[in-house]
């Protein structure tokens, strides 16, 4: 039977649609709101933000509704096409963009700007889906693997070299989808460790021990990677005499180098604790050849990896990121106030926020984004505005929006018939919650400031174009599900 338009209109899923709408609309007033100006009362003019972001929005709905009318298969045909072409695109970016705000990431074509990072991860999405959707593909399998990490990472990479860090970052959302689709808990494990080192290393690494020659935070990720890898040896290998051994020799090792240190000959401890995860390294390493168990070797690497990543964090730090993005990282880590630097978006921000109370100020009638008290209000930190205005009732309306969109494309994408609809589904998935949590999280001070807009909300045609074809793509390609 032949699959018509008619058909498709019905098997689209209109509660997503729905979703969708009432998060545009909701963004719509929060821009309005943002941007209003005393004395300004035609929200409809193309001079006025309002105004140019109804524009935005039109244009999306008419883009959803041709994604909608394409041929499904269309987007698998064209996978491929799409990736080669947006990073064609985002390698030239940085040669035919002008310099906005330090980055090269912004193309204008006449009177409208674009940024292409926001348009590749829909063609990032779809590549992997149809990567992945070949016969027998698996994540254990280095062949498989290692193209989809590279096909990851490229994008990352090409808009490193544009200077925006921030949206370079999205893309590590793909690996929650690769979780999903067979990657190893160790993997996850490992990036979760490096998070950890990283916090903890760069957080306390100022701050000395008693004996005032050892750093805390290299103490610490050093004391850890030995406990952990006792832990995966306990998890992995089922031998608790080894994990004894680690876990005694260990602390038995470091306490004593404690007690020299604070009552003898005062020496940073963490040169003893190296020499420890080398002697650790060694008796794994010996144990996988003895017993022939991989799994020990694999857990040598995790702590050989560990203390590279010790290293390469701090040289990164120093070295590789940018003193903006440095203070950044401290202020939110704690370690700096600048309240009237980096710290002064987000603090006025939770002023904003905090100030709405239980119910808000009422549409336009907060004080805070009036009188332009919060940078970049309404795009990055639009956020603010709804908690101003709208208080915490309404923001916890669009907590609850977003987090029935999130269930919903769970349901959606676990439906699916196929490995490409499941992927590209969550891939969508995997940004879409990246970008919620991240934005909401440096608006209200708990990540750093990074600069990625809010879904739906942020003013830009750009961001509100890349997701609604991130969207509308997946609901063409669920509507289809029963049709082949």
């Amino acid at each position: 039977m032949a699959y018509t338009s008619d058909n498709m209109l019905k098997s689209i899923d209109w509660i997503t649609i729905c979703i969708y709408l009432a998060l545009v609309i909701f963004g719509w007033f929060s821009v309005c709101g943002a941007s209003y100006d005393y004395g300004e009362i035609d929200f409809f003019s193309f001079d006025t933000r309002a105004g140019k972001q109804l524009v935005w929005i039109s244009c999306s709905l008419g883009l959803g509704f041709i994604l909608l009318m394409l041929e499904d298969k269309l987007y698998d045909m064209f996978a491929y096409i799409f990736y080669g072409a947006m990073m064609l695109l985002l390698l030239v970016t940085p040669f035919l963009a002008e310099d906005t705000k330090g980055s090269y990431s912004w193309i204008k074509f006449g009177p409208v700007s674009l940024q292409p990072a926001e348009f590749a991860k829909f063609a990032t999405a779809l590549a992997l889906a149809k990567f992945m959707n070949v016969y027998g593909f698996t994540m254990s399998k280095l062949k498989y693997s290692l193209p989809v990490t590279g096909m990851i990472l490229l994008p990352m990479l090409l808009i490193i070299l544009q200077r925006e860090t921030g949206s370079a970052l999205v893309y590590l959302a793909f690996f929650f989808m690769l979780y999903r689709e067979g990657m190893p808990g160790s993997i996850l494990f490992a990036g979760i460790c490096a998070v950890v080192y990283f916090v903890v290393g760069i957080r306390f690494s100022q701050e000395m021990m008693a004996d005032d020659c050892t750093s805390v935070g290299e103490f610490s990720v050093l004391l850890l990677i030995t406990i952990l890898s006792a832990l995966l040896v306990n998890s992995y290998c089922k031998k608790k005499p080894v994990v004894w051994y680690i876990l005694g020799f260990g602390s038995g090792g470091i306490l004593l180098a404690l007690l020299f240190s604070y009552y003898v000959i005062p020496f940073d401890i963490t040169w003893f604790q190296y020499g420890l995860c080398v002697a650790l390294v060694f008796y794994l390493i010996f144990l996988s050849m003895r017993e022939r168990m991989r799994d020990y070797f694999y857990i040598a690497l995790f702590a050989i990896g560990s203390v590279g990543f010790l290293f390469s964090a701090d040289y990164v730090f120093e070295n590789v990121l940018e003193p903006h993005q440095q203070v950044r990282i401290k202020v939110v880590l704690g370690m700096e106030e600048d309240l009237a630097g980096a710290g002064y978006n987000v603090n006025q921000s939770k002023i904003a926020i905090g100030s709405g109370g239980l119910l808000g100020k009422g549409f336009l009638n907060g004080t805070q984004t009036k009188l332009k008290y919060v940078p970049e209000q309404d795009t990055d930190f639009i956020f603010c505005t709804v908690g101003e205005e709208e208080g915490f009732l309404g923001s916890a309306i669009v907590l609850l929006l977003f987090m029935t969109l999130i269930l919903r494309l769970i349901v959606i994408a676990e439906r699916q018939h196929t490995r490409f609809g499941r992927v590209y589904g969550y891939s969508v998935l995997s940004i879409f919650l990246f970008h919620l949590f991240i934005n909401i999280g440096m608006v209200l001070g708990l990540t750093p400031v990074i600069g990625i807009p809010l879904p739906f909300f942020s003013y830009g045609g750009s961001s509100l174009w890349g997701f609604t074809i991130l969207l509308f793509v997946f609901l063409r390609i669920d509507s289809a599900r029963g049709s082949h």
